[in-house]
């Protein structure tokens, strides 16, 4: 690992110094406008292909282009909702051309550019798998404040909260668990397993450009867990002046029958960029802080959503050294308090149920970009992600059970991506290693305290115990080579990955394997609007510690950890999708519509044992591989529809079927907390010029949750139970006020109207907090306002 990082180092102090003869002014310049029909497009990327040079149009629509190389360029405009237009254009030195952009509407988001689907940046129609972008429009629109909220609102996917105290939470996709996803950050697999147990609601929504959410097999390019699909989070990029402010405060719980007090949930954000006259260099800086308060919605005492209080910080910052080259950094501090239970006013060890964890995560990461060959693109990137988590899970004034966790997460790679005539190359290696350290602290032994007279004059304390001291490094070489004959492109891609996993709770013990991991994808365009594509990968998980193993389960009468078989084997997944992708103008109505059929085959499938309770009430939940393994299959369809400017309709539906090969617990063969169906649907209506309607609605069908509650006479054993269905529907109105070149926006909304909310929680000291299923919010209202100059409508 050493060798490597001082490789990619040696490449940056090689490359950067070369390009100080590309400093020189030129005088050579580009200036212009966009506009569709006779309106003025604002905020429009312009750039110059196969260089890293680029801006954007300004609030009137023109933007300019100083100093170029003189030369035949290539000149593209693009921007969400539309059409991209290049033009070619010869520049000399001391000369300013002119030239015009006139783009056409795209009100499906066909031709916008995605970067997940082939670690490449190509219009989603020319994606060899399909992409799925959550816009910061659609994030504004549905009210997301952060994460995790956005991510119900596209196809095949869903959040779920499993723990009645802290309200731990996990996406599924395609029907699979949290730990088949891979999440990243700016294309970096970085996102750790400790950044995964909360991580999702940790990370303001202001932070995010956009998410790209790529379903089925990924390991081909991203290694390990991108089983069932692939989450990207491509955080804020300067690309202008800019600015913006905003407020948002509301109330969870809102006339709900014997709850407790509706909570209150404020947040304030700020965002800004600035990026200097000749494009060369820029910054953006973004703020996030969240205070909200438990609420409990059975009026037992004991909170159903957590106590949570978030600061967030961070900025990204560009420089061009010259024409073709680009450096970026990026950095961001989350520090985020959380807890549930009862008695917030007390410290953790004095409440009858505290689950509390304070978490401080720390992510930078450098990238360097050089263009070669016209339109070769050779980068090299170090990413890195810090977490210090000081944590809570204990009940009945326990004492013994603080504990600290650190993780630290390493990144490091290079990629060159080579274009040629109807073809293209991808090739790269990456390193990326894991480090993860769990203690449970140790604590006063009042049983054990010496006693002179009555009085105590010593109390001993128990030693710090080491719960988990794991190492995982995973090195990967990848490569991928697309060709297209007319209407048919073939994409053959492998990866071969070398992991070793060392536990030192086990005397070093250590895990490792050699994995390939193919992916092969047709793309068929029968028409220039319909698409046909099919794709095979294969996939697998290391025997590591996982997300939910970093989370403990407490009540009153039982405490549930996880942990992994020692003679747990590697994962392996082989996974088939074929689409149908329909998008077609037709008049004046754009109609979209997606249908994906999905097949996935899990050998030696992780599983868990559940144990019984020990003297102290604490269950060990084992990780084992499950005989015959799984299969995981179903249908994903999409449907847009805008039948004009005004109007817009998203919706996603998802019917799936997980089944083991052998019965599991519970003597059952299906998967626990998986609704055979779920989707949703987003309605946008804009009446007039500055007045915007909208409404988000999340259907999630009937599931099976195992309940270890004492209501039972044997709750050991516990029972199987089948939940009801659930449909969240929510509205939103907003409005917009001008205000010299800045734009003031009001808004107000109700989530969850009809408090489509789970009704039989699990009650006192001694509940099931794994017992939670349904929407993540009861009724809820809130009202904001937001002031800047690049606000979406």
């Amino acid at each position: 690992m050493k060798q490597f990082i001082l490789y990619i180092l040696y490449s940056f102090i090689l490359f950067v110094p070369g390009v100080k003869a590309q400093r020189l002014n030129t005088d050579a310049n580009i200036v212009g406008h966009v506009k569709s029909v006779d309106e003025h497009l604002p905020f429009v990327s312009i750039v110059v292909e196969g260089t890293t040079m680029g801006t954007v149009t300004d609030e009137t629509g023109h933007y300019r282009l100083l100093n170029l190389q003189e030369g035949t360029w290539t000149i593209k405009a693009q921007t969400l909702g539309y059409k991209p237009i290049t033009k070619k254009i010869f520049i000399k030195k001391g000369e300013t051309e002119e030239v015009n952009f006139q783009l056409s509407p795209d009100v499906l988001n066909i031709n916008e550019v995605v970067v997940t689907g082939d670690r490449n940046a190509k219009d989603r129609k020319e994606s060899s798998v399909i992409v799925n972008t959550i816009t910061p429009k659609l994030l504004t629109t549905m009210n997301a404040i952060t994460l995790s909220e956005g991510l119900n609102f596209s196809p095949g996917v869903r959040m779920e909260n499993d723990c009645q105290n802290c309200g731990f939470s996990q996406v599924r996709i395609n029907g699979m668990e949290g730990p088949y996803s891979q999440i990243l950050i700016n294309g970096r697999p970085i996102f750790s397993g400790l950044a995964g147990v909360y991580g999702l609601e940790l990370i303001p929504s202001n932070m995010i450009e956009r998410i790209e959410v790529v379903r089925g097999g990924g390991s081909a390019l991203y290694g390990s867990n991108a089983i069932a699909g692939t989450i990207n989070l491509i955080l804020q990029e300067p690309i202008r002046n800019s600015y913006e402010f905003g407020v948002n405060g509301g109330v969870n719980g809102v006339g709900i029958k014997d709850a407790g007090d509706p909570a209150q949930d404020y947040s304030v954000n700020a965002n800004a960029s600035v990026v200097s006259s000749d494009n060369k260099t820029g910054m953006s800086v973004y703020g996030f802080f969240r205070d909200k308060a438990p609420f409990d919605a059975n009026g037992d005492g004991f909170s159903e959503l957590p106590k949570m209080n978030n600061t967030t910080f961070g900025t990204r910052l560009f420089h061009r050294f010259g024409f073709r080259n680009k450096l970026t950094a990026d950095f961001f501090n989350i520090k985020e308090n959380r807890r549930g239970g009862d008695k917030f006013d007390y410290p953790e060890h004095e409440s009858d149920i505290a689950e509390a964890v304070n978490h401080d995560m720390i992510t930078g990461a450098l990238t360097y970009e050089q263009f070669f060959r016209e339109t070769d693109l050779w980068s090299v990137y170090v990413s890195g992600q810090l977490i210090n988590r000081d944590s809570y899970y204990g009940a009945e004034q326990s004492l013994q059970d603080y504990g600290k966790t650190k993780g630290v997460t390493g990144v490091a790679g290079t990629q060159y991506n080579a274009r040629f005539d109807g073809t293209n190359l991808i090739v790269g290696l990456e390193n990326r290693r894991e480090t993860l350290n769990d203690k449970k602290l140790g604590y006063p032994d009042w049983e054990n305290a010496i006693i002179v007279n009555n009085r105590i004059v010593e109390i001993p304390h128990t030693s710090n115990t080491l719960v988990a001291d794991q190492t995982s490094n995973t090195f990967g070489i990848f490569g991928q080579y697309d060709v297209t004959w007319n209407k048919t492109n073939v994409s053959v891609g492998g990866r071969l990955d070398h992991y070793k996993v060392t536990d030192e709770t086990t005397s070093g013990e250590e895990k490792e394997g050699n994995v390939f991991s193919p992916r092969v994808t047709l793309k068929y365009d029968i028409q220039d609007y319909l698409q046909v594509r099919i794709s095979y990968s294969k996939g697998y998980r290391a025997p590591q510690i996982f997300d939910e193993d970093l989370h403990i389960e407490t009540s009153g009468s039982r405490q549930v950890i996880h942990q992994n078989d020692p003679d747990l084997k590697q994962e392996t997944s082989h996974s088939t999708m074929a689409s149908l992708d329909f998008n077609k103008q037709l008049g004046k109505v754009s109609l979209g519509f997606l249908a994906e059929g999905f097949y996935t085959q899990l050998n030696d499938a992780f599983v868990n044992e559940y144990g019984a309770p020990d003297g102290n009430g604490v269950v060990v939940y084992t990780r084992t591989n499950a005989k015959g393994g799984a299969t995981v299959q179903g249908v994903n369809l999409e449907l847009n529809f805008v039948p004009g400017k005004s109007f817009s309709m998203k919706s996603g539906l998802t019917f799936q079927r997980s089944r083991y090969s052998e019965v599991q617990e519970f003597n059952e063969k299906r998967f626990f907390r998986t609704p055979n169906s779920y989707g949703y649907l987003t309605l946008d209506w804009k009446p007039i010029a500055n007045l915007g309607i909208s409404s988000s609605s999340n259907y999630t069908g009937k599931m099976l949750i195992p309940y270890f509650g004492n209501t039972l006479a044997n709750p050991e054993e516990g029972e199987l139970r089948e939940s009801d269905p659930f449909f969240d529907f929510g509205m939103k109105v907003r409005y917009n006020i001008k205000l010299n070149g800045a734009i003031l926006q009001l808004y107000g909304g109700v989530k969850n109207i009809f408090n489509s909310y789970q009704e039989d929680f699990d009650r006192g000291v001694d509940r099931d907090p794994g017992y939670i299923y349904g929407p993540g919010l009861p009724r809820s209202i809130y009202i904001g306002i937001k002031i800047g100059n690049l606000l979406n409508m």
